[in-house]
């Protein structure tokens, strides 16, 4: 590792800004500040009217991903890779066990494929089901392995869904253990039910998908699952949020002081349910994910709540199945696998739609880019910060120039781009993973292996106020039992 001198920048933080130089060595920042003088050897580069800012966090992706019988296009190599082009210098991805499968076989199994990553990871671990060898498993991952943070889909009926059984004894074991629950929101038994009639109704294209999944059945899973965590009183943080009804719930908890945090995907902000009747089946299959596309008027309730701050990380759920995999539910769209890719994208097109309209300030885009996300999963200040100390891990972003997104200029494998034809202003002229220029003036230059799995510690202090708060508030006679 060489040092790096990025000289005559506007340093971005999600608090402050000031024009400053920023000097990494040995894959940390050693010092942020004017006139600073580069180290024997160290490489400069020129940031003059551009902006430094800490590297992204992608909180939700899913590289090499087995699912619905097939395997995403993007490993952690190629994924990481489109990250760091795009400014994100780490992600968050899932280890995802099949029913009855041990979650410590399933670690194993992601932490085996991801060391080719190019650029830093950690991982969330979702439980899927519920027995002792699960409750021991928990503990293993955090006090040995640094995951804080447990994932519970409460969809996907018959494969992964955990259903409010598991949900509370995984809840309970996160607080004991000071893990953060997560889950993705909508109802699986819905769905289920929904899939089934519009099939049989002869609706089996992708624009039966947003149909299978109305804002509804999103906010019924969200507030339910709010509740759980209420009467447990556990955190809880709710994935891809994808429309004004689950905004307001978590809304109306927080409004309570309920710990409660919310995600949002570049996709939701800027694509909207349209893509479904597109007469080109391929690009209607493209778009299938989960929560779908929605109509216009929760994309603006999202870009308020993101603003507002009671949504507070965007992601992406990369998840890249290309046009031949999503082909497999050409003649019924529920088996059409669910994913879109975006994680080199998100960056540019949540700076083009939230700074250049005026709806994010700078400093709220390295907020919610970057800096909540390593709060949130105590990555921070390692992560997230341009301070003495902190990682090596930044983007010098050129707020004026553009670009036209397409799929021929991308580096994901999967072959197409849902963002493709959005004309954007505002791009990473140079990336820094761990103290190495990666991206550079449109130049990939990372190494197959470099990224490093970082450990995320169990959270302490405010765990041990929530549980006992919870005790104080769980009954006599349920105490005693």
């Amino acid at each position: 590792m060489s040092a790096v001198l990025i000289r005559g920048g506007t340093v971005i933080n999600a608090e402050s800004s000031v024009v400053a130089d920023v000097l990494t060595d040995a894959g940390k920042i050693v010092a942020v500040g004017p006139n600073l003088q580069a180290t024997a050897g160290a490489t400069i580069v020129d940031a003059g009217g551009a902006l430094v800012m800490p590297g992204g966090i992608d909180p939700h992706t899913h590289m090499e991903l087995p699912f619905m019988g097939t395997v995403t296009k993007d490993d952690f190599y190629t994924g990481t890779s489109a990250g760091v082009s795009g400014g994100t210098t780490m992600i968050i991805d899932f280890v995802i066990p099949d029913p009855k499968q041990p979650l410590m076989e399933a670690w194993r199994n992601w932490r085996g494929w991801a060391e080719k990553s190019a650029a830093d990871y950690s991982f969330h671990v979702a439980v899927t089901w519920w027995s002792d060898s699960v409750h021991a498993d928990m503990g293993t991952l955090v006090r040995e392995h640094g995951v804080n943070s447990f994932k519970h889909f409460m969809a996907y009926k018959n494969a992964i869904m955990a259903d409010d059984e598991v949900l509370v004894n995984s809840f309970s074991r996160a607080l004991e253990l000071g893990a953060l629950p997560t889950v993705h929101a909508e109802n699986g038994e819905l769905v289920f039910q929904l899939q089934k009639k519009l099939v049989a109704a002869g609706i089996t294209g992708p624009e039966g998908h947003p149909m299978s999944r109305p804002p509804a059945v999103e906010a019924e899973a969200a507030e339910r699952a709010i509740r759980i965590a209420e009467v447990l009183g556990t955190p809880l943080y709710i994935v891809h949020v994808s429309c004004a009804d689950s905004v307001n719930a978590i809304i109306r908890a927080r409004s309570k002081g309920q710990r409660v945090y919310g995600e949002a995907l570049a996709g939701h902000l800027t694509i909207d349910e349209s893509v479904y009747r597109n007469p080109d089946w391929n690009i209607a299959a493209a778009h299938v994910m989960s929560p779908p596309f929605r109509a216009k008027h929760h994309q603006d309730a999202l870009w308020g709540a993101l603003a507002a701050g009671h949504l507070h990380t965007t992601a992406t759920d990369h998840c890249a199945f290309c046009g031949d995999q999503k082909g497999m539910g050409k003649a019924d769209f529920s088996k059409i696998p669910n994913g879109c890719a975006g994680v080199e994208d998100r960056m540019p097109v949540l700076w083009d739609a939230g700074v250049n309209t005026g709806r994010l300030t700078p400093n709220e885009f390295v907020r919610v880019t970057s800096t909540n996300a390593a709060q949130i999963f105590n990555l921070y200040p390692r992560k997230g910060a341009i301070a003495a100390g902190s990682d090596a891990d930044l983007v010098v972003w050129d707020p004026s120039a553009t670009k036209t997104i397409t799929t021929a200029g991308s580096i994901s494998k999967v072959g197409y781009n849902v963002f493709e034809g959005r004309h954007v202003t505002g791009l990473p002229m140079v990336t820094v993973s761990q103290g190495n220029i990666v991206w550079m003036n449109g130049e990939l230059r990372t190494v197959r292996g470099a990224g490093r799995y970082v450990e995320r510690p169990a959270f302490a202090p405010v765990f041990d106020a929530l549980k006992r708060q919870a005790a104080a508030h769980v009954p006599q006679a349920v105490a005693r039992v």
